[in-house]
């Protein structure tokens, strides 16, 4: 897991790639847009605009993917993401293979980073993230999830 902030990411360590990710979904206006899918570099990056209520932690589950990074931005609202390190998902359900993800009852050691308007927070394969939790109380908040293929990140074999 990594965090940055969407005004200083030239100093955040991105990767090449997540932050050309970040900066074409931010060219985008995000925040004008209403929820839904919009493809950015086909199906190796894309983004997901969300507007919902945050909950209770203990109402949600984890998440984890396989194929796909998370670079999760909150552009209004304040919200908690707990996650965990890769290995420390618990109780996990059945994998969704074409949707990639699957939803887990529990983090072992679980961590707590609280997201304001402009933070992000970069999730990699296996690494256990359970976003959308509230601060205090619940509220609506409006996010960017920008899905980078992992295979993006890599060159292709010889």
């Amino acid at each position: 897991m990594m965090m940055g902030d969407s005004q200083t990411l030239a100093s955040a360590g991105l990767h090449r790639v997540l932050k050309e990710a970040l900066t074409q979904a931010l060219s985008e206006s995000p925040h004008e847009k209403a929820p839904g899918h919009y493809a950015l570099q086909g199906d190796d990056i894309f983004m997901n605009v969300m507007q919902f209520a945050t909950q209770p932690s203990g109402d949600k589950k984890a998440e984890l993917h396989e194929q796909y990074i998370d670079i999760q931005l909150l552009l209004s609202g304040e919200e908690r993401i707990h996650y965990g390190v890769a290995g420390s998902a618990l109780g996990c359900e059945e994998k969704h293979v074409e949707e990639d993800y699957q939803l887990c009852a529990q983090i072992a050691d679980e961590q707590v980073v609280t997201l304001r308007p402009g933070m992000f927070a970069v999730f990699f394969p296996g690494e256990p993230h359970k976003p959308g939790c509230m601060v205090t109380s619940p509220q609506e908040i409006k996010k960017v999830v920008i899905k980078v293929n992992i295979n993006t990140l890599t060159p292709p074999s010889p």
